[in-house]
């Protein structure tokens, strides 16, 4: 029985992260990374790909050279995977409760997207989704210093909104999300227990 997804009473604004959250790209993540570790001789398993989650594209490559001793460049490996990821992103799907929140609070709680992923990609995910008009705020990678863990993406969102950290819920889908929103001293609600995530299937 997957249980419903509730706003805290105390929340007075709603942050949402985007892949896995808002997004059933993870799927998409996991081809497109699959797809281009090949070549470098990485098999690209769904239990490698838990590891890394919520860790940006050159990040993650940089993990990846320590862990298999590979020399990939992280900027252009990193960018090499965005662009795969592209092609297919089409394929993605909603994260139905999480979007069904978005549509019951859309103009009642200011809402913002906090993502570590690209801008552009980002938008283009939501228009994927049909969600564009319900955000107008939305931080990214190319917005902050540091990414997740380190609250900075969620702070940015707060401030944006304007509304204190303490009164803004947090949903997000992996561990280094929550670690954020905690740091930021916001409410966290993990979204996998609302949704079957399938990773390492064909999409």
């Amino acid at each position: 029985m997957v249980k419903k997804l509730e706003i805290n009473p105390k929340a007075k604004a709603l942050i949402f992260d985007l892949d896995g959250t808002l997004a059933d790209t993870m799927p998409v993540h996991f081809w497109a990374y699959k797809n281009i570790l090949v070549d470098y001789g990485i098999e690209f398993t769904p239990e490698l790909f838990g590891t890394l989650a919520g860790v940006p594209a050159v990040g993650t490559i940089q993990k990846l050279n320590e862990q298999f001793g590979t020399q990939m460049d992280p900027e252009k490996i990193g960018h090499f995977k965005e662009a795969e990821y592209e092609k297919i992103m089409h394929k993605m799907k909603p994260v139905e409760p999480v979007v069904e929140l978005v549509k019951k609070y859309h103009g009642k709680l200011p809402m913002a997207v906090g993502t570590g992923g690209y801008k552009r990609l980002a938008w283009k995910s939501l228009e994927i989704l049909g969600l564009e008009n319900y955000f107008e705020i939305l931080v990214s990678s190319e917005d902050v210093t540091h990414p997740k863990p380190h609250p900075e993406t969620f702070l940015k969102c707060a401030e944006l909104l304007g509304v204190e950290p303490e009164f803004c819920q947090v949903f997000e889908d992996g561990d280094l999300g929550i670690q954020a929103a905690n740091a930021a001293g916001m409410m966290s609600t993990l979204v996998t227990d609302f949704y079957n995530v399938t990773i390492g299937k064909e999409i």
